[in-house]
């Protein structure tokens, strides 16, 4: 009742999964990821013990296939399952039950595992192994959405679309120095649930980029005169508060401004009533 994709980056320093399905809040019961170990996709009929018991046989050395074939040999269940897993060291495997709903399948590669089950047809995995292949030049995050977005254009679940969800793991970490989940976005309800899932993912690069160097301002002169004018229109004491307030923290620069928090700092003072 799902169709997903698991890849790894060319580089091995990311891993995640990209799902959608005509299923309530698909993410929260999906996809599981731990940068060094590998990323898993459990789904038709889902059980979710596989991500936990999954990212533990990694852990323990276990390859992809390895692990596959050990969590569907202690399920009595696995004929109606379907999972994907991809390694960290880009091994891959994949499984569809002879129970699953047709249209049912899967496709591996190095670092990827595509599947889906209740499918318009077996076209929405060929687009999907196409976009993933013609990607390769993308960070992991927009290879995995371009590939889900294929999926969805070629018809996707046939019963129709509800919730679709982004996860990624790195090496470089997120908002708390020292974790490796990068992204979790999730459309738990949405008509055009990949769609949102793509404008989540816009954001996300918005509130957690570091900003461009060459977008960097030096806060002096007539520029520093403006953001303290700003400011006191916004009724803010400094820009680190109002930055903040905003979520834009991350894009702060000692003695810089980034021209995008200049921006939005100006429409924020635009919109305030005139005094």
């Amino acid at each position: 009742m799902t169709f997903s994709v698991v890849g790894r980056s060319e580089d091995g320093t990311s891993l995640g999964v990209a799902v959608a399905s005509k299923f309530l809040a698909v993410g929260s019961a999906v996809p599981a990821a731990r940068i060094g170990l590998g990323a898993i996709a459990t789904q038709s009929f889902c059980n979710t013990l596989y991500r936990r018991d999954g990212l533990e046989l990694l852990a323990s050395g276990r390859s992809a296939q390895q692990t596959l074939d050990e969590l569907l040999a202690a399920d009595d269940l696995r004929e109606e399952r379907q999972a994907g897993i991809v390694d960290g060291q880009g091994g891959s495997a994949t499984w569809s039950g002879s129970g699953c709903l047709s249209w049912a399948g899967g496709v591996t590669d190095t670092g990827l595992a595509i599947q889906g089950n209740v499918l318009v047809g077996p076209e929405v995995v060929d687009q999907m192994y196409a976009a993933w292949r013609s990607g390769a030049d993308l960070a992991l995050p927009e290879r995995l959405m371009a590939t889900l977005a294929a999926g969805d254009a070629a018809g996707g679940d046939r019963r129709g679309r509800q919730s679709a969800a982004l996860l990624v793991v790195s090496t470089s970490g997120s908002y708390t120095p020292g974790d490796d989940l990068a992204y979790d976005l999730r459309v738990d309800d949405h008509p055009d649930p990949v769609t949102e899932l793509g404008r989540l993912l816009e954001l996300h690069h918005v509130y957690f980029d570091a900003p461009d160097p060459d977008d960097l301002l030096p806060l002096e002169g007539d520029v520093a005169a403006e953001v303290v004018d700003l400011l006191s229109r916004v009724g803010q004491p400094s820009l680190e508060v109002w930055a903040g307030i905003e979520n834009y923290e991350l894009r702060l620069v000692t003695d810089h401004v980034d021209r995008f928090v200049l921006n939005r700092l100006r429409e924020a003072a635009r919109s305030q009533p005139p005094t």
